[in-house]
């Protein structure tokens, strides 16, 4: 008789083989779980409760920039106020409106879950015009309106994390004019004056105080592979995953049907819950030498947004930076050392020197921004935690742009130019915005971070 690939592969599944496929399968599935528990948290509060949260099928906007005291979230940006919702495409297609933002900067980009971007409405790629689109959902095959065009969304839940150009405080009531014109509407109730509100059941199983990041990675590998089989069920894989699919089918986690560990022999079971420890060591030993460093900045502008195979960074990039743009809508250029090599300190005094023809290469705008050592804002004098293009800088007879990063005021006639340090190691993100070509292909790099003799 012969034998099936499944009663195969149990007999051939070596120790170092349910290792392997333990480490692969926990980097594979982490954007998935971890866009799950986000999702779960997300969606789990009362409208108007905290930033980011509400119902499915709800914009939350965020109104203002972070102040000095906010510490939810690792390195905000001072550049857009942002609009997310979490898509539940489940029974129907959502229709976004998006108004004519008259020619302001901004961009909606898509998730599926997962945190691939697959679609990104706005400034670089539809315009600036009043716009519908409906996100459908898989294998959705009805009509839809005139007017509106069709977003294919791979997942039935989509998390839009949208991106609005925002120029300073004095900008946001302009901002929240363009943020209250942005509305999204079940199919079934689009164009209808008596559509009902969104309905929201609140779970109280769902852990609302333990962040997600810290959930996932204090999960038991049969608790994560046990939630992933179910997840795959519902969010497909990508058609491009086959070759990991089949891997992981050796180990019993497959799409359709439930993961059980103790299927497994039990030197296999052991075998897998270490590659599953293995793995999350990996991601982290991995960070720093994931992207591309160059002057002491670290780039990263490759596989970004759109992962394909490269599944430890997206693994990493779901890890300490979940929502990541595409590298052509955004670019996030990381210091980790000075051009003398050593990591940026508060105490010292340093210049960012741009010469006129290498400033940054953008199509819409620039920033750098300031955090500490932990990756938040600092308070100081001016309240400025960003220098950004479009503020009033200061620059030389010939052109170029000094910034100075440093914890006193340089005087008077450096001060527009001066991005406040706070007295501990520093850390410092450039961020371009619709990155010019030269950008993505590493003909231009950000210069060294030059400390002040």
């Amino acid at each position: 008789m012969s034998q099936t690939l499944a009663q195969k592969d149990v007999q051939v599944l070596t120790e170092a083989d349910a290792y392997q496929i333990g480490l692969e399968a926990y980097m594979f599935c982490y954007p998935l779980v971890t866009m799950h528990i986000t999702y779960s948290q997300c969606t789990n509060l009362e409208p108007g409760k905290k930033p980011g949260f509400g119902p499915a099928n709800a914009f939350s906007h965020i109104r203002a920039y972070p102040d000095a005291n906010f510490k939810a979230v690792v390195r905000p940006n001072f550049d857009t106020l942002y609009s997310s919702a979490w898509l539940d495409l489940s029974n129907e297609p959502i229709v976004l409106s998006i108004p004519d933002s008259n020619n302001r900067y901004y961009l909606m980009p898509m998730l599926d879950m997962w945190s691939d971007v697959f679609a990104s409405p706005g400034w670089r790629t539809s315009g600036t015009g009043a716009q519908e689109w409906a996100i459908v959902p898989p294998n959705w095959s009805g009509k839809l309106p005139d007017g509106v065009a069709r977003i294919n969304a791979p997942t039935p839940l989509v998390w839009l994390i949208g991106r609005t150009k925002t120029d300073g405080p004095s900008d946001f009531d302009a901002v929240h004019k363009f943020q209250d014109g942005l509305s999204l509407t079940p199919l079934s109730q689009y164009k209808n004056s008596t559509a009902t509100a969104v309905k929201q059941k609140i779970d109280s199983s769902i852990d609302m105080t333990t962040p997600p990041l810290d959930q996932v990675n204090g999960m038991s590998a049969a608790a994560y592979f046990g939630l992933a089989s179910e997840l795959m069920q519902k969010h497909a894989p990508h058609i491009t995953d086959w070759s990991m699919l089949a891997r992981m089918k050796r180990i019993g986690l497959e799409p359709n049907q439930k993961f059980d560990l103790s299927k497994l022999d039990a030197k296999n079971q052991q075998a897998v819950e270490k590659g599953a420890a293995d793995a999350l060591k990996l991601m982290v030993s991995k960070l720093q030498t994931l992207g591309r460093p160059v002057n002491g900045w670290n780039m990263n502008t490759d596989s970004m947004g759109v992962y394909g195979n490269f599944y430890i960074k997206r693994a990493i990039v779901a890890m300490v930076g979940l929502g990541a743009n595409q590298p052509e809508d955004a670019v996030y250029p990381l210091n980790i050392v000075d051009s003398d090599g050593n990591p940026l300190n508060g105490e010292n005094k340093y210049v960012l020197h741009f010469e006129k023809a290498d400033l940054p290469p953008v199509y819409a705008f620039w920033s750098v921004t300031m955090y500490d050592k932990d990756g938040f804002q600092a308070a100081n004098s001016l309240n400025r935690f960003a220098i950004s293009s479009w503020m009033n800088l200061t620059y030389n007879a010939d052109g170029s742009l000094d910034l100075y990063l440093q914890n006193e005021n340089p005087g008077a006639e450096k001060e527009a130019n001066w991005l406040p340090a706070p007295k501990t190691q520093l850390g410092v993100t450039m961020r371009l915005y619709a990155p010019k070509d030269v950008a993505l292909n590493g003909y231009w790099n950000p210069p060294a971070i030059r400390k002040v003799k």
